[in-house]
């Protein structure tokens, strides 16, 4: 059976090929200002926060959202300076001195791994790696990983332009989130602007319980850590502590960062008191991953741990050190947007909250 020589042929509309460009040159501009877009998550994240204070501030003394805004800015600004005032030098001092006992604990391990059969082994296989390609890296330097988090570090520290204007922007989210809000919504068809509007609140309220809990997560095991380093008499605990709350920020792969320098400068003063950190580490992550966490996601969100380190490896290989510290938030971007919008509107498998 053949078709018939009269029979309409399917023609290319004009409507279509415009829309298939213009998504291509949509998709195309997001990566090549991916950067861009990443810290407008960030300023929509640190908006988000503003707008909660701001929320308390109403619910307790009647004040407008605006002012409340300003107000929970200039306070986190003052806490910061507070901190910064106090504990300031002292931090900066014994991160000096952390950074500096790093080459002689690195160089302890390296001996110790000289005369044990597993670390000649290590050290064979690595000399073999290295003869297939590449240039052995130099005698008494850190590996690469150090060079690493010290330049990160260096680049975080001296980005102090983004952070203004990261904050900026924030800032001026948070004052008109209505306006924006109702901006982005126009963009939405007449007849899914209702689902769009109830999806983008589902949004912002599981972004504000995630940044409630994990703020709660980090300080908790901030505090732990350094008051486990200080009843154990080691240097330096308060820096430490920091570190391990800041770096707490990133799933399975924050504590390694925090541990791994703790545990060096702790075998400068001995190797009972290495080990003695390293079960400290251990035993808190395992508090905060099996009692503390399952409390917090119950409150915020339960994502799954296999999808969250895929999304640490994803955001990061996409947008570097930065995707990798919003890559939860991401995440959880992600899977309200599958559910609600494939999962729910384009299978019709209503799954709830």
């Amino acid at each position: 059976m053949t078709d018939r020589p009269d029979a309409p042929q399917p023609r290319l509309r004009p409507g279509g090929i415009v829309l298939a460009f213009a998504l291509a040159l949509l998709l195309g501009a997001m990566w090549q200002w991916s950067n861009v877009l990443l810290m407008g998550f960030g300023a929509i994240l640190i908006a988000i926060a503003l707008r909660a204070g701001a929320s308390l501030l109403n619910r307790r003394t009647g004040l407008g959202f605006k002012p409340g805004v300003l107000l929970s800015a200039l306070a986190a600004a003052l806490v910061i300076a507070g901190v910064v005032v106090w504990a300031g030098p002292s931090i900066s001092e014994q991160f000096q001195q952390l950074l500096g006992s790093l080459p002689a604990a690195w160089d302890q391990v390296s001996d110790w791994l000289s005369g044990s059969s597993v670390g000649q082994f290590l050290e064979q296989r690595m000399e073999n790696a290295q003869s297939g390609g590449g240039s052995p890296a130099p005698e008494g330097t850190l590996p690469s990983l150090f060079g690493y988090v010290t330049g990160t570090l260096t680049t975080v520290f001296g980005s102090v332009a983004n952070l203004v204007l990261l904050v900026t922007v924030a800032i001026f989210l948070a004052l008109d989130a209505p306006l924006y809000r109702g901006g982005a919504l126009r963009l939405v068809a007449l007849s899914y602007r209702p689902r769009a509007a109830q999806i983008a609140d589902e949004l912002g309220r599981a972004l504000a319980r995630w940044m409630g809990g994990q703020a709660a997560d980090m300080l908790l095991v901030a505090v732990a850590t350094g008051l486990g380093l200080w009843l154990l008499d080691v240097p330096l605990a308060l820096v430490l502590g920091l570190i391990a709350g800041l770096t707490n920020i990133i799933p399975v792969v924050g504590p390694f960062l925090s541990g791994i320098p703790a545990v060096l400068f702790a075998l400068t003063q001995g190797v009972d008191l290495a080990i003695y950190v390293a079960l400290l580490f251990v035993v808190i992550q395992q508090v905060e991953g099996n009692l503390l966490m399952p409390l917090i996601q119950r409150y915020a969100a339960d994502l799954p741990p296999a999808l969250t380190v895929l999304a640490i490896l994803a955001f990061g290989g996409l947008f570097g050190f930065g995707g990798i510290i919003l890559a939860t938030p991401l995440l959880l971007v992600t899977i309200i947007l599958v559910k609600r919008i494939y999962v729910e509107d384009v299978l019709g498998d209503r799954m709830g909250d």
